[in-house]
């Protein structure tokens, strides 16, 4: 019986071995300097847990077939130190992660970067850009219209107002850092961009900053990642990433 258990052990860590170091199932490609150092971070985690995961299922293999639980002192050491070496993994792993999210979340945007108003509402994303002179014009809620065409309220009255440009996609520009103004119409929603390895909740009454830096051009889904009411699955946008005189071209139109 003891070996019946040492095979089936054995097994489980091969298939498990081999779903990880193969990527069956894998993230689509990176397409910024960010999502890359989370790349990283992510396979070396997974690489080196995937080692003493291996290292742990031979040892319990070895302790099941030499009997070792009647030496039960001998078995509790084992049990300390890899309890011990666990530990420890995870506050060293745990530090570099922090690191990556300090550089996502703390670090202030570059003076020349882009700036977008995204705002949540059930089941939208609306996205401002300032028009030519570089402002965004001022909001009133009880201007608020959907079916008129002013979701986020614009006041006409301001001239500030009257250049910005409201879409239902996120445009920008390869190679330049832009800087997203999240924001919330109702209730909690989530900006979600696999290839940029973002997710950031929207909360309504915060506006909460999104940084990134987009290297390649294409354009990808981006969709809610919070559940927000019967309409969630159909929250989704894209980010269209075009060279920068396409993008000005688009702006202008």
């Amino acid at each position: 019986m003891a070996w019946i258990l040492a095979v089936v052990l054995a097994a489980i860590t091969v298939a498990t071995a081999y779903f990880a170091g193969a990527r069956v199932w894998w993230f689509p490609p990176p397409i910024s300097e960010l999502a890359r150092h989370y790349d990283e971070h992510f396979v070396f985690t997974l690489a080196l847990c995937g080692f003493f995961f291996i290292l742990g299922q031979a040892l319990l293999a070895y302790v099941v077939v030499a009997g070792w639980r009647r030496k039960r002192d001998l078995s509790l050491k084992w049990v300390a130190v890899v309890m011990g070496v666990m530990v420890l993994l995870d506050i060293s792993l745990s530090r570099g992660a922090s690191q990556i999210w300090k550089q996502q979340h703390m670090t202030p945007s570059p003076a020349d970067a882009l700036q977008i108003e995204v705002t949540g509402q059930q089941f939208a994303w609306n996205v401002r850009y300032a028009g030519p002179d570089g402002k965004f014009g001022r909001t009133d809620p009880k201007l608020v219209n959907d079916s008129g065409g002013n979701p986020l309220g614009l006041d006409p009255k301001d001239p500030a107002s009257s250049d910005d440009v409201v879409r239902a996609t996120i445009l920008a520009p390869v190679n330049r850092p832009v800087e997203i103004q999240l924001r919330s119409k109702d209730v909690l929603h989530s900006l979600f961009v696999r290839e940029l390895r973002i997710k950031q909740d929207a909360v309504p009454g915060m506006v909460i900053p999104v940084r990134f830096t987009a290297e390649k051009t294409g354009r990808y889904e981006v969709c809610c990642a919070e559940l927000c009411g019967l309409g969630h699955h159909r929250m989704r946008s894209y980010l269209d990433v075009v060279e920068p005189s396409e993008f000005e071209k688009r702006l202008r139109e």
